[in-house]
C-alpha cells in the first residue's frame, strides 16, 4: 500500500546531475516503509554549479536530509556549518543532516565500503595490503577509511601519476603502485568506473589475479563485472558494489532518522529492481 503523504512527512532528497538514474529512492522509501516511519525520499535533479543553493534550500524548505552526488560533492563540503573529519580531509560531501539548527556534512562512501567487508564477507581490513585502482572522489574515501580501519599498506593505481599522488596523500600508509603491486595484495579495489552499464572491459589485466586475492568493485550495475568474473574464473573471492551503495545508504539514513537501518530491506529492495522483470 502506497504510504499517505501529508503536511506532517518529513522529506529526505539526493541531489545531482544528472540523478534519474538513482537507487537512493528504492533503498531510503523501503526502509522508512519497513519501519513505519513517515518520510518519503525523492530525487532531484541540481544543475552542476548550484550545490551550495541547494544547501540553501535544504534550509528554506526544511529538508531533513540529503544525499548529495555528482558534480555537488565539493560545492556542498565548503556550504555545509560544520564538516565531519572525513569531509575535512577529503573534501568532498555525500551526506548532510541536522544536529539542531546545524547542517553537518558527512561522508559515508569509505565507511560504506569497510561495513560491506565486514558485514557480507566478515573480513576485518586491518593488516591488508590493498591495491586501489583509480584516483577520483570514491577512492580517496575508501583509502581513507581503509586506513582509519588498519590497512598495513595501500598502493594507487591510476593512468595519472600526478591524481594518483594526490590521492596518496589522504593516508600515511598509501603511495602510488603499479601492476608489480597486485601479487603481493591481499584486496584489490576498483574504484573505477571501468565496467560500469554494458561495458565489459575491466581496469585490470586478468593476469595479474590470483587465487588468494579479495577483489572488490564500487561497480553495482552489472552486479557480476568483468572484473569480478576474472577474479572468480581463478577462484578469488569477490564483492560487487551493490554492499557498499546499501552500507553508505544506511548510514546516512541513520544520520536523517536517529533510527538503525534496517540494512536488510535495504539490501533486497535493490536487489528485487536491478532482478530482471
Amino acid at each position: 500500500m502506497t504510504p499517505l503523504l501529508t503536511g506532517r512527512t518529513r522529506v529526505a532528497a539526493v541531489i545531482g546531475d544528472p540523478i534519474t538514474h538513482s537507487l537512493s529512492p528504492i533503498i531510503h522509501n523501503a526502509a522508512f516503509a519497513a519501519l513505519d516511519l513517515d518520510w518519503v525520499y525523492v530525487a532531484l535533479p541540481v544543475a552542476g554549479g548550484n550545490g551550495d543553493r541547494a544547501i540553501e534550500a535544504m534550509r528554506t524548505l526544511g529538508i531533513s536530509g540529503l544525499n548529495v552526488t555528482m558534480p555537488h560533492k565539493a560545492q556542498v563540503a565548503a556550504a555545509v556549518d560544520r564538516k565531519t573529519a572525513a569531509v575535512a580531509k577529503l573534501g568532498a560531501c555525500n551526506c548532510v543532516y541536522w544536529d539542531g539548527n546545524t547542517l553537518v556534512g558527512d561522508n559515508t562512501d569509505g565507511d560504506g565500503f569497510v561495513s560491506a567487508l565486514q558485514i557480507e564477507l566478515g573480513v576485518i581490513p586491518s593488516g591488508m595490503r590493498v591495491v586501489v585502482l583509480g584516483a577520483g572522489g570514491a577512492a580517496r574515501a575508501i583509502v581513507d577509511a581503509l586506513a582509519r580501519h588498519g590497512a598495513d599498506s595501500i598502493m594507487i593505481m591510476n593512468r595519472s601519476p600526478e591524481r594518483a599522488r594526490e590521492a596518496a596523500d589522504i593516508a600515511s600508509i598509501a603511495s602510488v603502485g603499479g601492476p608489480d603491486d597486485v601479487a603481493s595484495a591481499d584486496l584489490i579495489v576498483n574504484a573505477t568506473s571501468v565496467g560500469m552499464g554494458t561495458n565489459n572491459a575491466s581496469p585490470l589485466d586478468k593476469v595479474l589475479i590470483q587465487s588468494h586475492h579479495l577483489v572488490a568493485d564500487i561497480v553495482y550495475v552489472p552486479s557480476s563485472t568483468q572484473l569480478l568474473c576474472d577474479a572468480e574464473e581463478v577462484g578469488a573471492t569477490t564483492i560487487g558494489g551493490l554492499g557498499m551503495l546499501v552500507h553508505q545508504a544506511a548510514a546516512s539514513f541513520q544520520h536523517f532518522t536517529g533510527v538503525d537501518a534496517p540494512i536488510q530491506v535495504m539490501g533486497e529492495s535493490v536487489k528485487d529492481w536491478l532482478s530482471p522483470k
